[in-house]
């Protein structure tokens, strides 16, 4: 059963008519101001893959894939939890070059996903993968990057709002960067969702650096897969969200690992039977490019930009019973 929150007086902004326009607005404004922004080229990406080729992302390692039969390939194929490894093999296969990018719409089913106001068993995602160089790989690029993802969703903004003027979110463009641990130093006696809470209730607009490892306090902040981002050069975006009143997470992005930081992750893991498998093989040969990339949230942009209290109300999905009840009786329109 999910667990929905309902805020007193609450009454979107937009009718259900308007909602559909302005979520079809903003995908486009998003994806042209991503392309821009991040020197990025839009590519086809897959629904599903062979789980064979070690090319699904594992997120926190629990998340059971849904998997069926090709009878007539003869194969079994998983849908994907999201694309990080795919897009870095593709960049390595379509001949991209340094300074540039893919970017991809990526559609996910993450069957164990616990349901509430943010998340939801289907995933949408603008996916994407940059190449850079071995001197890019450190927090300064990172940033700049964070930065520029900011300035791209606060600019898509700027336009829905010429085009819905009754609209009243506001974000800010400043970035609060702060690393895991800082956080933790900051609130030792917070759990870490109440950390980015309290952090991001007073900065607005934040980048949480450094998350996977183990904290001093022998915690992790959050589960990383550690065979995509290097754990000392990822991050979290995050908004806070007025309407829910809670830090509301956009974008999980990073600096990719690159040979030296798989081979350490996936001991720390206890992952080592991947390294057989062609994706990391060709990583730990050093073959694969280097690279930045992330995924930013489409319903969960639409949530931000359009002031929603509950992801159905961007995305077609299916809901507990409780949950559909709950919202129907607050006026809360759920697709």
């Amino acid at each position: 059963m999910g667990k929905v929150i309902i805020p007193e007086n609450y009454k979107s902004c937009l009718s259900r008519y308007e909602t559909q326009e302005a979520i079809g607005a903003i995908k486009n404004l998003m994806q042209k101001k991503l392309c821009m922004a991040l020197k990025l080229k839009r590519v086809t990406a897959p629904l599903f893959v062979d789980p064979a080729s070690g090319l699904n992302d594992d997120l926190n390692g629990i998340e059971r894939p849904v998997t069926f039969d090709i009878p007539d390939a003869g194969v079994n194929a998983q849908v994907v939890h999201s694309l990080a490894k795919w897009k870095r093999m593709a960049l390595y296969h379509y001949d991209f070059r340094v300074g540039k990018g893919l970017l991809t719409d990526m559609n996910a089913v993450r069957r164990d996903e616990e349901l509430d106001n943010l998340h939801s068993v289907y995933v949408d995602q603008w996916d994407w993968e940059k190449i850079i160089t071995r001197e890019d790989r450190n927090l300064e690029y990172l940033k700049s990057t964070v930065n520029r993802i900011v300035g791209a969703i606060c600019n898509a903004l700027d336009e829905i709002k010429y085009q819905y003027e009754h609209l009243d979110t506001e974000l800010c463009r400043e970035v609060a960067f702060i690393t895991s641990q800082e956080l933790e130093d900051l609130y030792p006696n917070l759990t870490p969702k109440e950390r980015e809470n309290a952090y991001t209730k007073e900065h607005k607009t934040v980048c949480i650096m450094q998350i996977g490892d183990v904290l001093a306090s022998g915690e992790r902040h959050d589960g990383r897969a550690p065979d995509y981002d290097d754990w000392k050069l990822n991050c979290d975006i995050l908004f806070w969200h007025e309407p829910l009143q809670c830090a509301l997470e956009i974008s999980s992005m990073g600096i990719r690992v690159d040979e030296k930081a798989l081979d350490e992750q996936l001991t720390k893991a206890g992952c080592d039977d991947r390294r057989n498998l062609p994706f990391h093989k060709m990583l730990l040969e050093g073959k694969l490019p280097l690279t930045i990339g992330g995924g930013i949230g489409q319903s969960r942009i639409c949530m931000l930009l359009l002031g929603k209290v509950h992801v159905g109300e961007v995305q077609a999905s299916l809901w507990d019973e409780e949950t559909l009840k709950a919202c129907k009786k607050a006026g809360i329109e759920i697709l």
